[in-house]
């Protein structure tokens, strides 16, 4: 503050009385971690006093705690000079700018001066004060050991806004850094809403730096300032930083909006999904099929149902295949695909915006087959994923599409897929062990179709039949029953 003996603190509030600012601040803590050093190393007074000369030579004022406590050297009762009290004024000066560099080498030459006077004690004060301020610059975000005096900008988007990162680097330390976002208003390319960015946060901040380093030029000329794209280098990594910085400001902002409002998330992604696919409409109802068989056993199929892109376990649905012997995946799929649509016509059930087939060109085009039979042909999304490359293949469409591996729409799409195999194979295994144990049963003499349902549900396996106790066995298919089956097991041990 423009004062004898001026104060150092925080405000909100930007008076025209004379008073130097820095800031702004974006972080509260940092506002309190940076003074709270400032006063330990220079014991600048905290008080309201008027410490004009002619007041102080009046003696009416007293040393408070803050003097007591070694926090203050008192200039209350002219117990520190004004020109002692500027030099520190002028020291913390530098450090807000973020030259504590400067500081450091001060302080060594004055203790290596003070030293060779033979003057120890003065000496070693100033040693804990040089080791306070390379505490505090060690807790410092330091970035590069260039002594740069550069802004570094980067830029994120979504449909709705931009947000733009910026950060002010001051002899290789982040002096400060701020992210805010931007809601677009027209079609803005990101050169404009970079640019606009840059001018706004410069401004806020009362930037006064020649070069400003962006990942590529913003649609706006600056005569004061150089733009930069750096390729390699430390110029090149505040940059990396920069761009971390926005990308993560933006998931987390897309996090906490998402925890407050949980549909945003799925019209977020089904959004993608439409736009990605093509499709007619957001596809709030997707289901997926997957056939089950080991070497033509047993052949099953899954259809597992996403609602809002959530699972909905609810309306899973397996079928056991009835009109095709062997391991033929593609007549499997034209029967499953028929039975599962017939019916939600059939039943005026709501049908699936998309739907989406475990396989390549073969299985897709049995599916469409289906459709067309029905009539439901065109009146759905309809995809094959592809396992080995994870291919996207439509029916009209002989050349797949390949999507981000990292994108949400594929995502999505793996997740539909794994979870019929899942949902499928589970299945496959308990009709399978069904088998095996109804085949093991009819060996024995007495024991009828009645008897095999109960034990088969009870049970599950013959592995837990064998273990199972007479007293067991006996609770399920009575006493003459368990007393044949409990003979058959003995046998077989």
């Amino acid at each position: 503050k423009n004062e004898y003996f001026p104060r150092i603190f925080k405000t909100r509030n930007i008076v025209k009385d004379g008073s130097k600012y820095y800031g702004p601040y974006t972080s509260i803590q940092s506002v309190n971690a940076l003074l709270e050093i400032v006063r330990k190393v220079y014991k600048i007074r905290t008080c309201r006093l008027n410490l004009a000369p002619e007041k102080i030579a009046e003696g009416k004022y007293n040393v408070c705690l803050e003097y007591h406590i070694n926090r203050c050297k008192g200039p209350c009762e002219g117990l520190q000079s004004l020109d002692d009290y500027n030099k520190n004024v002028s020291e913390i000066n530098e450090i807000l700018k973020g030259n504590v560099g400067i500081i450091e080498k001060r302080i060594r030459e004055k203790m290596l001066a003070l030293s060779e006077e033979l003057k120890f004690e003065e000496a070693n004060e100033l040693k804990e004060k040089l080791e306070l301020i390379q505490n505090f610059r060690e807790k410092s975000q330091v970035v590069s050991n260039v002594n740069y005096n550069i802004d570094v900008f980067s830029i994120a988007e979504d449909e709705n806004s931009a947000f733009i990162n910026y950060l002010h680097v001051v002899n290789g330390g982040v002096n400060q850094a701020y992210t805010f976002e931007y809601k677009k208003k027209l079609d803005e390319s990101k050169e404009e809403l970079l640019g606009l960015g840059i001018v706004e946060m410069r401004q806020r901040f009362n930037s006064k730096s020649k070069e400003i380093i962006v990942p590529f030029l913003p649609d706006i000329a600056l005569k004061e300032a150089e733009f930069t794209i750096p390729k390699i280098g430390d110029k090149k990594m505040l940059l990396s930083l920069s761009e971390k910085n926005v990308k993560q400001y933006k998931f987390d902002k897309l996090k906490k909006s998402e925890m407050l409002n949980p549909d945003q998330r799925a019209t977020r992604i089904l959004s993608r999904v439409k736009k990605d696919l093509q499709l007619k409409e957001i596809p709030w109802h997707i289901e997926c099929f997957d056939n089950s068989n080991i070497q033509g056993t047993n052949p099953v199929a899954a259809c597992v149902v996403f609602k809002k892109a959530k699972p909905s376990k609810k309306d899973y649905r397996h079928f056991n295949i009835k009109s095709v012997v062997g391991a033929d995946d593609y007549a499997s799929l034209r029967e499953v695909v028929e039975r599962r649509y017939s019916r939600l016509l059939n039943e005026g059930e709501k049908l699936p915006q998309l739907i989406v087939v475990d396989g390549g060109k073969g299985q897709l085009h049995a599916a469409a087959d289906s459709l067309r039979k029905i009539g439901l042909y065109g009146k759905m999304g309809l995809i094959g994923i592809a396992e080995r490359l994870e291919e996207i293949y439509f029916p009209e469409d002989p050349i797949p599409l390949y999507i981000d591996k990292n994108s949400e729409t594929l995502k999505l799409i793996q997740q539909l897929r794994d979870e019929a195999h899942r949902f499928g194979l589970t299945h496959h295994r308990q009709k399978r062990s069904k088998a095996q144990i109804s085949s093991e049963l009819d060996s024995i003499k007495g024991i009828g179709a009645v008897t095999k349902k109960k034990l088969l549900s009870t049970f599950k396996s013959i592995r837990r039949l064998k273990d199972a106790n007479y007293l067991e066995i006996e609770n399920v298919v009575g006493k003459s029953k368990a007393d044949i089956i409990i003979d058959w097991i003995n046998k077989e041990k």
